[in-house]
C-alpha cells in the first residue's frame, strides 16, 4: 500500500514585490498534475466529516474522488448540485475555519486542500465549456413565483435552489451589476470580476431573470411585489451600512468607510482612472482601522495605488484577529504594516480639513467578552501619532434600514437586522424569507449560502402548499 503524503500542496502565487503593483490574481491555482495529487491525499473516510462541516453540504468526497480518476466532468455536476458559485466560493470561503477543520487529517497534519480543488474545478470548467456536453433541458416550470431581493451570494443561491426546482425566480439588484459584495466588496486579486460573471451567467442559464437598478423600498416595496402576483419574497439584500467610531474628525476630507473605498476600486474601477471617471483619493500614508478581511482588502489596494506606507490599526493582538490567516500573510508579504494592540481615539486634521495623523492609545488584552475574546483595555499615558493622509474604516457593517421601514409587520432587532425562524429562514412577515447578513450581520460568503439554502427549501414546501 502506498503511504499517504500529509505534506498539502502549495498552490502557486504571484511573487509579492510584484503583485503588490498590479491587481491580477494573487493565487494562480493547480495545474491538474497537482490536483489529482492534492486529490489523492483523500483517505475516504466512512464518516465524511467535511460534509457536516460545510454550510450548504456540498459532497465533497464524490468531487475529490472524480477529480482523482480524471473525470472532471462528474466533478462539475457533483459540485454544481449543491453550489452554483464554486469558482467564488474556492477562493473567498473560509475552509480552514469549516469543511477542512473537520477534515480527518486535521487530526494528523495537513487537511485536504478542499478549496483549492473546488476552485480547480470551476476554473476547468470555464475552461472546457466543449468537453461538458449540451446543458440539461429546462424543467418544467412549476406554478409559482418567486421574488428575490439581492443579487449577492444569498440571493444568487435561493434563486439558482428555486429555478432548478422549477419555479419563475425574479431577482431585484439595486446595482448595475450582480454578484453584491462579491463585485463591490471583493478586490479583483482575490475574486476576478469574469469569474463572478461566469457563475452569474450559470444562475441566468437556469432561467433566473436579473433585473438591475431597482431599489426596494424606493423604487418598489415588498408589499407591491406580492400585490403584482409573486406569491413568495427572499430577502438577501445583504449589510451594506458601514460601521464608524464616533471618534473625533472622522468627518474629515481623507476619511473614507472601507465599503466606499472598495466600491470605487472593485465595481466602479477607480484603480484604472481616469480611463474609468471614478476618482479616489489616491494617499501615501494609509491609516486602515480593523482587523478583518475587509481590512486586508482595503489595505491591500492601498498598496496597488501607490501608496508608500499602510498601516493596519488594531486593538486586538495577532491571535485575535479575524481575517483569514492567509490574508493577513499576503497583506505582511506585500508591505502592509500591523500596528496590534493599539486603539484609534481620534483623526487629527490640518487648516484644510484634510486628515493629516491618526492619534493612537496602546492597549493591553483584559479578559474574554461575550465573543470569547479578550477585551482590549487601553494602556495609561501611552498616546501617540501616526503620519496619515487617507484613514480607511473597516469596522464591520451592518443591513441598511430601508427594507425594514417600508415593509410593514417585519420585525427587526436593535442591530437593523430581519428576524428569521433559523430553521426555514421564515420572517414575521407572511410570504417573506430571508437569509444571509441582513438576518445575521456581516458574516462569511458561504454562512449566507447555506442560509439561503434553507429558506429556499422552505419556499418550495410553501409552494407545493398552495398548489
Amino acid at each position: 500500500m502506498a503511504k499517504l503524503n500529509l505534506d498539502r500542496i502549495e498552490m502557486p502565487r504571484q511573487d509579492p514585490k510584484k503583485r503588490a503593483g498590479n491587481f491580477n490574481e494573487v493565487a494562480l491555482g493547480y495545474d491538474a498534475e497537482m490536483a489529482r495529487e492534492e486529490a489523492s491525499r483523500c483517505i475516504k473516510c466512512k464518516k465524511r466529516p467535511c460534509v457536516d462541516g460545510c454550510p450548504v453540504n456540498i459532497d465533497i468526497p464524490e468531487f475529490i474522488q472524480a477529480i482523482n480518476v480524471g473525470d472532471m466532468p462528474a466533478a462539475v455536476k457533483i459540485i454544481k448540485k449543491d453550489n452554483s458559485l464554486p469558482g467564488v466560493c474556492g477562493r473567498v470561503c473560509p475552509q480552514e475555519i469549516q469543511c477542512e477543520e473537520q477534515c480527518t487529517l486535521n487530526k494528523k497534519k495537513a487537511p485536504v486542500a478542499i478549496g483549492r480543488l473546488e476552485r480547480y474545478i470551476a476554473d476547468w470548467e470555464r475552461a472546457n465549456k466543449d468537453k461538458l456536453g449540451k446543458a440539461s433541458p429546462p424543467v418544467k416550470r412549476k406554478n409559482g413565483r418567486v421574488a428575490v431581493i439581492g443579487a449577492g451570494p444569498a440571493g444568487l443561491t435561493a434563486a439558482s435552489d428555486l429555478a432548478m426546482i422549477g419555479y419563475q425566480v425574479t431577482i431585484f439588484e439595486a446595482l448595475h451589476a450582480a454578484g453584491g459584495v462579491l463585485v463591490y466588496g471583493i478586490p479583483e486579486f482575490r475574486l476576478p470580476k469574469d469569474i463572478v460573471k461566469a457563475e452569474v451567467d450559470y444562475v441566468v442559464s437556469l432561467g433566473v431573470e436579473i433585473i438591475y437598478d431597482i431599489v426596494i423600498g424606493k423604487t418598489i416595496t415588498i408589499d407591491e411585489l406580492l400585490e403584482s402576483g409573486y406569491d413568495a419574497v427572499f430577502i438577501g439584500s445583504g449589510a451594506g451600512l458601514p460601521i464608524f467610531m464616533g471618534i473625533p474628525g472622522e468627518n474629515l476630507n481623507g476619511v473614507y468607510s472601507a465599503n466606499e473605498f472598495l466600491t470605487r476600486i472593485n465595481l466602479m474601477k477607480a484603480y484604472a482612472f481616469p480611463e474609468y471617471d471614478t476618482p479616489v483619493t489616491e494617499g501615501k500614508k494609509i491609516a486602515v482601522i480593523g482587523g478583518g478581511n475587509v481590512a486586508m482588502d482595503a489595505a491591500r489596494c492601498a498598496l496597488r495605488l501607490g501608496a508608500d506606507e499602510v498601516n493596519i490599526i488594531y486593538r486586538r493582538s495577532e491571535v485575535e484577529m479575524p481575517a483569514r490567516h492567509e490574508e493577513a500573510e499576503n497583506a505582511a508579504e506585500e508591505g502592509v504594516k500591523f500596528r496590534i494592540l493599539s486603539g484609534m481615539v481620534a483623526i487629527i486634521g490640518d487648516e484644510q480639513d484634510w486628515v493629516q495623523a491618526v492619534k493612537c492609545v496602546r492597549m493591553e488584552l483584559g479578559e474574554p467578552d461575550a465573543g470569547g475574546r479578550r477585551r482590549p483595555i487601553p494602556v495609561a499615558e501611552s498616546e501617540f501619532l501616526i503620519e496619515a493622509d487617507t484613514v480607511i474604516v473597516a469596522l464591520g457593517t451592518t443591513p441598511n434600514p430601508l427594507v425594514p421601514e417600508t415593509t410593514k409587520g417585519l420585525e427587526i432587532n436593535k442591530k437593523q437586522i430581519v428576524i428569521t425562524d433559523k430553521e426555514t429562514g421564515k420572517t414575521s412577515k407572511k410570504f417573506v424569507w430571508a437569509g444571509g447578513d441582513v438576518s445575521t450581520g456581516s458574516a462569511t460568503i458561504i454562512s449566507a449560502m447555506g442560509a439561503a439554502r434553507i429558506a429556499a427549501k422552505s419556499i418550495d414546501s410553501y409552494l407545493k402548499e398552495i398548489g
